[in-house]
């Protein structure tokens, strides 16, 4: 667990004591709790799942950085635009390739579960 620590960042809204409970946390509950402190990382775990039908945290953390990546077009004059287009661009190219996989595998219902880009 010490060499856990050690790679955490010493920076960020989490230090310095997110990132020691995150370093004692052992499963997915007990990193669950250490978010729960802080608001803006309670909205990914709400909702997430492994049952089907449920978005993972994976899922979550996407859409989120999706979020984040549009809201950077709403500012102008910073190279930050450049960065969020090729993040986009990024995740348009995970959504065709799950789009293309649902259909090569015959999973017509889970075609839908893709991370929209607004």
């Amino acid at each position: 667990k010490d060499d856990r620590s050690k790679l955490y960042p010493r920076c960020g809204k989490l230090h310095p004591d997110g990132l020691a409970a995150l370093a004692r946390a052992d499963d997915y509950d007990q990193v669950r709790a250490v978010a729960e402190y802080y608001a803006e990382y309670k909205p990914l775990f709400e909702g997430a799942g492994n049952n089907p039908g449920d978005k993972t945290l994976e899922d979550k953390f996407f859409e989120h950085e999706v979020e984040l990546n549009v809201n950077a077009f709403m500012q102008q004059f910073h190279f930050g635009v450049f960065y969020a287009y090729i993040k986009l661009k990024e995740q348009e190219c995970r959504n065709i390739v799950w789009i293309a996989e649902c259909v090569a595998q015959r999973h017509r219902t889970k075609i839908d579960n893709y991370i929209p880009i607004l």
